[in-house]
């Protein structure tokens, strides 16, 4: 459970949910990717950026894992996928009060 408020009730990977080119299981996935993120930043509370980064990472690197069945289902994380979703990692570390967050940064390890 989010106990943030704001995030607990953001509208996760909103474009790529209101677009029928991204299945609905995978995008679904996609916000409890993002959610799952959320819970593990407030129980680990980081200290700096650099932890905050080794959490958002560990994420990207299960995006990575998620961009595979998108292709199995004739689907792919493309331009608007992809800003869609660090959009929604930027929103977080914003939120969590790392506004100086570099987006970029946050999804280092991503391969989409």
């Amino acid at each position: 459970m989010i106990k943030n408020k704001v995030l607990a009730t953001h509208y996760f990977l909103k474009e790529m949910d209101n677009d029928n080119y991204y299945p609905t299981h995978l995008v679904k996935k996609g916000q409890d990717l993002l959610k799952a993120l959320c819970v593990k930043i407030e129980a680990t509370s980081p200290k700096n950026l650099s932890e905050l980064y080794i959490l958002t990472q560990e994420t990207t690197d299960q995006f990575n894992e998620l961009a595979e069945e998108f292709y199995e289902e004739e689907s792919e994380i493309e331009t608007v996928a992809r800003e869609c979703i660090a959009e929604d990692f930027g929103f977080i570390a914003d939120e969590y009060g790392f506004e100086n967050a570099d987006i970029e940064e946050l999804i280092a390890t991503r391969d989409w």
